[in-house]
């Protein structure tokens, strides 16, 4: 199933078992990489805003 929660209830097992190994620089570059993954969706969303914002401007005048 596509949006079932079992899978994703695996996954954060994982990275949180990576994490409690104790390595700081793997925790770090787990927590780089989460953050690194995060800023597109809302770089993507703040554009999709932006335009919209620009076509209903457009569209007033």
């Amino acid at each position: 199933m596509i949006l079932s929660t079992e899978k994703s209830f695996s996954q954060c097992a994982m990275c949180k078992a990576v994490v409690e190994n104790g390595d700081v620089s793997m925790a770090e570059g787990v927590n780089n990489g989460i953050t690194y993954l995060m800023v597109f969706p809302y770089l993507l969303i703040g554009v999709l805003f932006y335009v919209i914002y620009r076509y209903k401007k457009k569209a007033k005048n």
